[in-house]
């Protein structure tokens, strides 16, 4: 005999009241809750409420009294009576009074289909195994506040009547509704919600089961393996598991992995679910990590559901001894330990296993979201490798060491920097393998230090400023990079003071990558120019902003300013640090505002580098974004606001104090500075200079070349000496357009100014596509002699045996322009680019990994000769038509349009380069 509650009967009367022709009494097979409320009311439509009692008997006396109480009580309405007596003992005159005259059977997906509006069912709702769905329903409605179920209008199929069922059985309302794919992912969300797993654990067997299976049908078979880790009381550790089961899908698992992973899992769970479950743990993962990527409160937020996961799955894994099973696993912190360990043993292999290896370590999931001053710290030794791996650098002259300093030199140093900082986190391995990098590294630069030293001396001697040499003089920056500058558009000159190359090589990046500022030069490469003697402010910030060799302070920096910029008719204004910040509201004094707005040329100078050499911070001396330095980047934005180009130039570099705390002061006598001294040379390292370069102490100094010795208590670094990153000044001509580059001078692209080794080798190489047969080549044989002939020692010929033709090697590019497929899309594209032009773009961007700036871009279509778009976006815009296929993208740009990618594998399968014609 079922058991009914209030919302069936409610149910059954909503379906039963429009055919009650005036009785009352409504008799139903089954026995009424005892715990349910004797007397309610039901709605009737339009607003109106029929007041109801229920009551239960099993007599059929019982049913008799029961009515006659009901008839003598004032004000009473409907009746209902739930029994088990069959309906052949019920009296005629209560036959009479009963709605339909029988007892009615409860049809509870009558009362469901009545609840959810609809006008029929799906038919499976009232088949097994779907026979518990209609009772469950009807349990789980919403209340009138709430609602009730939504109403269908049309037939309720068993899906949507699932997804609502669902939605509050598991307190999962709207997540599956109208449509919206059932997945893991809202699943793992919430097994982390507090209460979740246990509302369904309090389900009845059928309808837990129930709701299992269609789960698994619709969310696939991860769905069961994650229910039954919420019904074990497991849910806030569900995702953190998922990661664990990766180890099914690795290929080298282990039957032990596979017994371990069982006992964690425990019994049921098949090896098809947990790879489907770790599949659908990564996906959500790699959302996560996505959103994380971003800015503000919710990538905040993903980023520390990341951090509790990833760790609590490597607390689990560690538990269950599946760690070193799980070392290659992409999203657990101990598998990105794990490639730091074959980075450490790869680094003393050679470059190209180092890149393997870094490229390894970047590919970890959490590399960009949790660990990338770590990643880019692996990148930097990898690069100082490859550094190490080149020809043994040379120095042939001063000319020749500050401008190799600054194109190659200079990007050593920068990683060396940061390899000096090191990773606080890393293994003694991994520490070790730095360590060892880093020494041999700075042996290296010391060596050429020296050699430059000993340079330096004979060509300080004679040098001047009217006869520099080969050099770009400090003094002369102003008129082979400024004045051209000021022909087009008055620039802005920013000293840094104390940049050093290493500096200049990560504010050049970082200003140029943005593609918000193009690189200009009227040389090959990016200008290099040499300080005085010593490499002091004092000196070199004034003699770089007279325009002539003199000694002085801002005042005499102010008037020298002025003064050249006359005499190539500007006027000119010079700010120091106390002139840039703006009152109360205003970042920068309203003055500087109104130059910059101005045709004046205008300069600043930037302390920030310079006055961190006083304080012993070694992570910050390393690293040198734009925001670091006090005032840079606003006064960057001001300048691209009015179109005015930048010259960003230092009046000296310096070096880092990499001694141990053990090292004190060198002794010696005339100490003047840090790194600058009068009085004879003492001890190696140290080199005397005299000549007209030399502005102190009538022309004659002694100055360290080696970074490791200083005159004065310790600080965290110094400049003054003669080591190549003090003397060599980087200069950087920057411009909001390369329209406003001046006559004979080029955008540089990014690739132009670093040094090969930066990023490493092309992995490409052109594929050899066999040449056609050449015909002409092949012997004709003569005809054989007809019979009775004599055969003539000429008559019938072996072919002629020429060796068999090399196969012709031809580019990515020009297998591209042979296939039919390219002359067929070309047809359809205007104005389409000569194929010169494509084959150059298609090879360039193939030989160098598959990206490239737009600069590099653009340079490469020059380069080849032949006819293109004069705007580098025009030319790629016109490239993807060409070469994009079927809204494959096989050409586009990426970060913010500043750079090209070029997918090779997408290329070669939609042009299907095995249809060659040469």
């Amino acid at each position: 005999m079922p058991e009914l509650d209030q919302r069936v009967i409610t149910g059954l009367l909503t379906t039963r009241l429009a055919h009650t022709k005036g009785r009352r009494l409504l008799l139903v097979h089954g026995k009424y809750a005892a715990s349910g409320p004797e007397e309610f009311s039901v709605p009737v439509g339009d607003g109106v409420r029929r007041k109801v009692r229920v009551a239960h008997t099993t007599s059929v006396l019982g049913l008799t009294d029961a009515w006659q109480a009901h008839l003598a009580t004032e004000g009473a309405d409907l009746l209902v009576l739930t029994t088990d007596v069959p309906g052949e003992r019920i009296s005629l005159d209560l036959l009479g009074e009963m709605v339909r005259s029988k007892i009615i059977t409860v049809d509870e997906a009558d009362i469901v289909k009545q609840l959810f509006g609809a006008a029929d069912l799906d038919p499976r709702i009232r088949r097994d195994p779907w026979l518990w769905l209609p009772g469950a329903l009807i349990d789980a409605e919403p209340d009138a506040v709430q609602g009730g179920w939504p109403q269908r209008g049309t037939v309720l199929t068993l899906d949507a009547a699932m997804r609502a069922l669902i939605g509050v059985r598991l307190g999962l309302d709207g997540v599956f509704e109208d449509g919206t794919p059932v997945d893991v992912d809202a699943l793992l969300a919430w097994s982390r919600t507090p209460g979740g797993p246990e509302r369904l654990a309090a389900l009845p067997e059928a309808e837990r089961q129930g709701i299992t299976e269609w789960l698994a049908q619709s969310a696939g078979e991860a769905a069961p393996v994650l229910l039954r880790l919420a019904l074990q009381g497991r849910g806030a550790e569900a995702t953190a598991l998922g990661v664990l089961a990766s180890v099914m899908t690795e290929d080298t698992a282990s039957a032990d992995a596979a017994v371990a992973l069982g006992s964690v899992f425990g019994l049921g769970s098949r090896p098809s679910e947990l790879r489907a479950y770790a599949r659908a743990v990564e996906g959500t993962l790699t959302r996560w990590i996505g959103e994380a990527s971003g800015r503000g409160p919710q990538s905040e937020e993903a980023r520390q559901r990341i951090v509790d996961v990833v760790h609590q799955a490597d607390r689990l894994a560690d538990n269950a001894h599946l760690t070193t099973a799980l070392a290659g696993n992409p999203f657990l912190p101990s598998g990105f330990q794990a490639r730091l360990r074959q980075l450490a043993d790869a680094l003393s292999e050679g470059p190209q296993a180092a890149q393997a290896a870094w490229e390894r370590v970047a590919e970890h999931q959490l590399a960009s979201v949790l660990y990338p001053k770590r990643v880019e710290l692996a990148r930097m030794a990898v690069r100082l490798r490859r550094w190490l791996d080149t020809p043994e650098p040379s120095v042939s002259s001063i000319g020749q060491a500050v401008r190799a300093h600054v194109a190659d030199w200079g990007w050593a140093d920068r990683a060396l920097a940061q390899l000096w900082v090191g990773d606080a986190e890393a293994e003694p391995a991994l520490a070790h393998a730095y360590r060892t990098l880093h020494d041999a590294a700075r042996r290296r630069r010391a060596q050429l230090d020296e050699a430059f030293a000993a340079q330096l001396g004979p060509w300080i001697q004679h040098a001047t400023a009217t006869q520099p040499g080969d050099v770009l003089p400090i003094e002369d920056v102003m008129l082979k990079v400024a004045v051209p500058l000021a022909k087009r558009r008055p620039p802005l000159v920013l000293v840094l003071d104390g940049m050093s190359s290493a500096v200049a090589v990560q504010l050049g990046e970082e200003l140029t990558g943005a593609g918000r500022w193009s690189e200009l030069s009227g040389e090959e490469g990016r200008a290099a120019a040499v300080a005085m003697i010593p490499s002091v402010t004092a000196v070199s910030r004034a003699t770089l902003l007279c325009g002539r060799p003199v000694s002085g302070g801002e005042g005499v920096e102010k008037e020298g300013f002025a003064a050249y910029w006359k005499k190539h008719k500007h006027t000119a204004v010079l700010f120091h640090k106390s002139e840039i910040p703006g009152p109360a509201g205003q970042l920068l004094d309203p003055r500087l505002v109104a130059a910059i707005a101005s045709e004046d040329v205008v300069g600043v100078v930037l302390n920030t580098i310079d006055e961190s050499l006083d304080h012993r911070e070694q992570s910050s001396l390393a690293d040198w974004p734009v925001s670091r330095v006090t005032y840079l980047a606003e006064l960057l934005n001001s300048a691209r606001g009015q179109g005015r180009p930048v010259v960003l130039v230092s009046d000296h570099g310096h070096v880092l104090d990499r001694t141990g705390t053990e090292v004190g002061p060198t002794a010696a006598e005339g100490v003047e500075a840090a790194r600058w001294r009068t009085g004879p040379v003492l001890c190696e390292g140290e080199v005397a200079l005299t000549g007209p370069r030399v502005l102190e102490n009538g022309g004659r100094v002694t100055v360290p070349w080696s970074e490791e010795i200083r005159y004065t208590p310790r600080k965290a670094g110094y400049h003054g000496g003669a080591a190549l990153a003090e003397v060599t000044v980087p200069v950087l001509a920057l411009a909001p357009s390369a329209e406003l580059a001046p006559a004979g001078w080029r955008e540089l692209p990014r690739e132009s100014v670093q040094p090969t080794w930066w990023e490493g080798e092309a992995t490409s190489a052109p594929i050899p596509v066999p040449a056609k047969p050449n015909r002409a080549a092949q012997a004709k044989p003569k005809p054989r002699p007809q019979e009775g002939e004599l055969f003539p020692d000429d008559a019938v010929e072996a072919p002629a045996t020429a060796p068999p033709a090399e196969p012709a090697v031809f580019t990515l590019g020009q297998q591209i322009v042979g296939t039919t497929m390219y002359k067929h899309q070309r047809k359809f594209v205007r104005k389409a680019p000569e194929h010169k032009v494509v084959v150059a773009v298609i090879d360039a961007l193939d030989h160098a990994g598959g990206t490239l700036s737009l600069a590099a871009v653009a340079a490469a279509a020059i380069s080849s000769g032949g006819r293109t778009n004069t705007r580098p976006e025009g030319l790629v815009t016109v490239l993807t038509r060409l070469l994009n296929i079927e809204g494959y993208e096989v050409i586009g740009l990426i970060d913010s349009r500043t750079r090209v990618r070029l997918n090779r594998e997408t290329l070669r399968e939609q042009f299907e380069l095995s249809e060659v014609s040469v």
